[in-house]
């Protein structure tokens, strides 16, 4: 499997896929890193479990209003510049982050911060449909979605050391920085990707949005989307606090759990999951790796006080099987639309995806009692768990109904020479793919 994803891209597409992981991995890093700060930044700044499930609601709530009023623009616009103005001001938002000191102006910053950040995922996610043949989009979705992997080995430890030894503040500093580095990189190295304006329609853009939306297909994608937040995103946000509250983790070893995860993550994604959903399809591997997903979900929810190993042990195969369920899904929405609307359509799926998040979240908070600033235990984390089983139940059932299309006029991709002979072997859903076959799905218009 390592073998097949190494030879499965072109050395153009390999640069392009680099720049797009670094871009997922800045945004990915400054969501989730304010996580496993939750117990710090609860004592600091005064605030309970509610109270953070807000602040981490706030980012994600952001993303789904901003990405509804970009989606309509989405597809104007050449993709690299797109890409390069959200990435700017998610920089300024991550900034403005380690500038503050207290509750009030720190959710301000978080939704400038998801504002623009939230966006960026839809936005590399229709690249990599427009430019990486389907046959290869799973294993292409890997290797990009291993931005969250690296976010877990590389930023989340180090962002926890530089939080505890300076403060909370430091590792959005840092990020910001980080952020201007891929900024100018990106604006150097990536080729200008406005194939896809060839096939744009001239009217009224929000009337275009609304087709966009109502479009059965896509309504399937977007329900799935929303049932994969909630089995996922009502359970980790609260997760850091349950594990040092109630299962006896020491607060400074919390980065073991991310550092684990994340190392196993980027190793399964692109050679394993990814290859596996293009050779056997998507839709089957994603409902293997949901069914798989399920008993991590209800230990980890019900884990009484456990030593360091069984904990490691069971986070990190939930974030293997989350890893894994997204990869088979993101590939799978990838292909439901017509290549002309897939900004737009990603765009909207980024923000049915943040609105889903920040409603699971805050659900999640409503759920469950305790927390603080003394660490306490909290309660009613196994029904929060009962909940995220539901919903892993409920995607298994939607992701059977996602059909993608075929359309006659496909937007040309980066390299039209296609991939090395490696890749031929690879399958895309339900059908077998030729190695000269450039077809891309999307929905029939």
């Amino acid at each position: 499997m390592i073998k097949r994803a190494t030879g499965a891209f072109t050395g153009r597409e390999w640069g392009l896929l680099g720049i797009l992981l670094a871009v997922q991995f800045c945004h990915i890093l400054d969501f989730v890193l304010i996580m496993p700060l939750g117990p710090m930044l609860m004592r600091s700044l005064d605030a309970s479990a509610k109270e953070f499930g807000l602040l981490v609601s706030a980012y994600t709530f952001s993303a789904a209003i901003t990405g509804l009023v970009a989606s309509a623009y989405m597809d104007r616009f050449d993709r690299k510049r797109m890409l390069m103005v959200l990435l700017a001001g998610f920089g300024v938002g991550t900034l403005l982050c380690g500038l503050v000191d207290s509750y009030g102006p720190l959710m301000a910053a978080r939704v400038v911060a998801g504002g623009f950040g939230g966006v960026l995922a839809g936005v590399v996610f229709a690249i990599v449909g427009d430019q990486i043949r389907p046959e290869r989009r799973a294993t292409a979705m890997g290797v990009v979605m291993g931005g969250f992997s690296a976010a877990s080995v590389l930023g989340l430890p180090f962002g926890l050391s530089l939080a505890e030894a300076t403060g909370w503040q430091t590792p959005f500093l840092v990020l910001a920085g980080v952020t201007g580095v891929i900024l100018v990189l990106g604006t150097w190295l990536l080729p200008p990707m406005n194939a896809h304006l060839a096939h744009r329609r001239e009217g009224n853009v929000f009337r275009d949005l609304v087709q966009v939306a109502r479009d059965p297909e896509h309504v399937k994608a977007f329900t799935l989307t929303t049932a994969i937040m909630f089995s996922a995103f009502t359970v980790v946000p609260f997760l850091s606090p349950y594990l040092v509250g109630n299962v006896g983790m020491a607060e400074n070893k919390l980065d073991l759990i991310y550092f684990a995860g994340g190392l196993a993550t980027l190793v399964t994604g692109p050679a394993l999951f990814g290859p596996l959903a293009d050779r056997y399809g998507h839709a089957r591997v994603f409902a293997w790796v949901a069914v798989g997903s399920i008993l991590p979900i209800a230990v980890v929810t019900n884990l009484p006080v456990s030593p360091l190993w069984v904990i490691l042990t069971v986070t990190t195969l939930m974030m293997i099987m989350a890893s894994g369920r997204m990869i088979s899904a993101t590939a799978l929405v990838t292909g439901v639309v017509h290549p002309a609307r897939r900004g737009s359509f990603m765009s909207l799926n980024s923000s049915v995806q943040q609105g889903a998040a920040g409603l699971a979240a805050s659900v999640g908070g409503l759920m469950i009692a305790g927390g603080g600033g003394s660490n306490a235990p909290i309660t009613g984390y196994p029904a929060v768990g009962a909940l995220a089983i539901a919903a892993t139940l409920t995607t298994i059932l939607l992701v059977r109904r996602l059909r993608p299309a075929q359309v006659e006029a496909a937007v040309p991709q980066l390299d039209q020479t296609g991939a090395p002979a490696l890749a031929a072997p690879l399958e895309a859903p339900r059908r077998r793919v030729a190695a000269d076959d450039r077809t891309i799905p999307g929905i029939r218009t």
